[in-house]
């Protein structure tokens, strides 16, 4: 059986730290999120913008791990913002009740 991988880019502006995954948010990759989230927060940043429009699964401790950072970056005076959400995860947060305590925004397809 393959390790799962998670791959983190990260892209910072004055405004917003931006960081793009691609893989799974799981108990054995999540370790990985919240250092990169961490080195993040070392400077201040009003934003930071997950992008996970290149996740392919995420486990109960991954959703955990994604509430926990939601609250670091609030301790830290920032926000996380949750961006190209999968229908799939969006459906796992909606059933966990998650949804709720992270702040999801996604992109809306133009009319």
């Amino acid at each position: 059986m393959d390790r799962p991988e998670l791959s983190i880019a990260v892209r910072r502006t004055p405004e917003e730290v931006v960081l793009s995954l691609v893989g799974e948010i799981d108990m054995l990759t999540g370790n990985r999120l919240v250092n990169a989230i961490t080195e993040v927060l070392t400077e201040p940043t009003p934003r930071i913008i997950l992008d996970l429009g290149g996740v392919t699964f995420c486990d109960s401790t991954g959703l955990g791990t994604l509430v926990v950072l939601s609250r670091k970056a609030r301790d830290a005076q920032s926000v996380l913002i949750l961006t190209n959400v999968g229908d799939f995860l969006m459906r796992v947060l909606d059933i966990t009740g998650v949804r709720s305590a992270l702040m999801v925004k996604n992109n809306e397809p133009s009319s």
